[in-house]
């Protein structure tokens, strides 16, 4: 075994691509990683915080009077039901949503490793405004600058980490976003878990403070790491790209690879309005298939449960520490979920793992329907221990399946499959959309589940189905292809998504023709 790691060559069209899983791609997506950490974090706390008495007392009086007070309700479904809670834990989306546009540019122009930075400032002035809070204004515009880093870290990074790995690993380390995701949102579990037990009524100020560790990781590690070959070429520095792609991969013999980079960074830099070129008919598979995933995974529920999972099972009758407990646990399952798929997403492939989640996902919202309809009425809760531990257990399998499917794949399958040249503006375009479609489900959960009560959960399970129909038929396998080859290794197979790229192409040479017999005279190449 080579001293940078173990190497493999893969073989594409006679080209032959020499790579270790070297020490300083390890390190460096390790650090990049830590903006999913942040992400997870600031999904989990919010949750929590908005289940504690004195955070209830200081910012939502109202919410504080239905829920403490026992204020006359009209359902049990409905005592969270508040647009300013909703509101604060839907802002960082909002603003995550605006941030995303301005981050497709710094991508592009500054590079990856700058866009990691600016992202660890805003958490930085986010984490600081937050635990600082006197009034809610404070409190909302400390999470808008969280939810700018929000956009910021989730345009780069994804992107840091699938140009910087190796292709037969490049699934399981782009994984790792969401792998630190999870960790976020279980140690934000566990942190208010401990601080809902402090005496004072400070402790959801420690809850919000503590996200200063993982904003501190991201802004150390963008310092850290180096910038992908991807970004360095793109930006016309060569050598430099050169030189890093032979540290990344452990060795010198780089250059077929290089060339493949400079040769899509040289296509890359014709395309004057990237989000222009995004629509037009070739670039359609990729767009239509990163929109459908974003959407589809939000659609799944998950954000419903894991930004409120202490409110939904608080509202299902569980005390307040018993609700964050059952919190903890889920956000155990989801964290040890994701790891399975970090090994399982490079060689059982893409496709097998979110139709397997399907079944699992659609069954598990459907028993806690039944339960929910069966015994959680609008007045009285009879959830014996029974079936508070059912729903607790169905809740965890419904998590686990997302958690080594829609989860990670949501980000990874759009970041590897749009070409350089629309790479920015394609994962500008996936960010927008999920934090958009995030936004929408974290500011009408609380009303959805007040007005639809049980059947929340057979309205995601109807989703599951239509998005398993959809991975089943038009969702192509993109395990083991070089991000530089997907038109030709999976869209041109494809027995739909071919025609759009052929078609073009043959409009193209239809084109080339008519111009080369308008006075041009004959061409060699069409």
């Amino acid at each position: 075994m080579p001293a940078g790691g173990f190497s493999a060559v893969r073989k594409n069209g006679g080209t032959e691509f020499e790579a270790k899983i070297t020490p300083i791609v390890v390190i460096s997506c390790v650090m990049a990683a830590t903006g999913g950490l942040m992400f997870g974090y600031d999904v989990g706390v919010s949750g929590g915080v908005t289940s504690m008495p004195d955070f209830l007392k200081k910012f939502f009086p109202v919410v504080y009077r239905k829920t403490q007070l026992k204020e006359e309700i009209n359902s049990n479904y409905c005592k969270y039901d508040n647009q300013g809670i909703q509101l604060f834990t839907s802002s960082l989306y909002l603003a995550g949503l605006t941030a995303t546009f301005f981050a497709s540019y710094t991508t592009r122009k500054l590079g990856r490793k700058l866009t990691m930075l600016i992202a660890g400032v805003f958490f930085t002035i986010g984490t600081v405004l937050n635990t600082t809070a006197e009034n809610l204004m404070m409190l909302i515009v400390g999470r808008i600058s969280l939810g700018c880093g929000v956009g910021f870290a989730n345009q780069a990074v994804p992107l840091f980490l699938s140009e910087m790995a190796p292709t037969r690993i490049r699934g399981g380390l782009n994984i790792l976003f969401q792998l630190n995701v999870t960790i976020g949102i279980l140690f934000a579990n566990l942190v208010n878990y401990f601080t809902a037990k402090i005496e004072g009524g400070w402790g959801w100020r420690l809850s919000l403070g503590l996200a200063g560790i993982p904003a501190g990781l991201l802004t150390l590690g963008a310092l850290m790491v180096v910038d992908t070959p991807n970004s360095l070429i793109e930006r016309g520095r060569m050598e430099e790209g050169k030189t890093v792609l032979k540290k990344i991969r452990g060795t010198d013999n780089v250059e077929a690879e290089f060339l493949e980079l400079v040769e899509a960074s040289r296509v890359a830099r014709e395309i004057k309005h990237p989000f222009r070129n995004l629509l037009k008919r070739r670039n359609r598979p990729q767009l239509i298939i990163a929109v459908a995933l974003q959407i589809f995974q939000q659609f799944t529920g998950i954000n419903a449960i894991m930004f409120y999972a202490p409110v939904l099972f608080n509202t299902l009758g569980f005390k307040s520490s018993a609700s964050l407990y059952s919190a903890v646990i889920t956000g155990a399952v989801n964290v040890a979920s994701t790891v399975i798929s970090i090994y399982s997403v490079d060689k059982v492939g893409r496709r097998m793992l979110l139709l397997e989640a399907g079944v699992q996902m659609f069954i598990s919202q459907l028993v806690i329907a039944i339960v929910l309809g069966i015994k959680v009425k609008d007045h009285s809760d009879d959830l014996t221990k029974t079936f508070a531990t059912l729903v607790v257990i169905m809740v965890c399998t419904f998590v686990s399946s997302f958690a080594w499917s829609w989860g990670p794949l949501g980000w990874l399958i759009p970041s590897e499959t749009f070409p350089l040249e629309t790479r920015s503006a394609g994962q500008s375009v996936t960010v927008c959309v999920n934090l958009l479609f995030t936004f929408v489900i974290a500011q009408a959960f609380l009303s959805m589940l007040c007005h639809l009560k049980f059947g929340i959960f057979l309205f995601f399970s109807s989703w599951v189905l239509i998005m398993s129909v959809f991975v089943l038929f038009l969702l192509p396998e993109t395990k083991n292809v070089p991000i530089e080859e997907m038109t030709e290794q999976v869209w041109k197979q494809h027995w739909f998504w071919k025609r759009f790229v052929e078609e073009e192409e043959t409009e193209g040479q239809k084109i080339s023709v008519k111009k080369n017999t308008n006075g041009f005279g004959p061409s060699l190449q069409l």
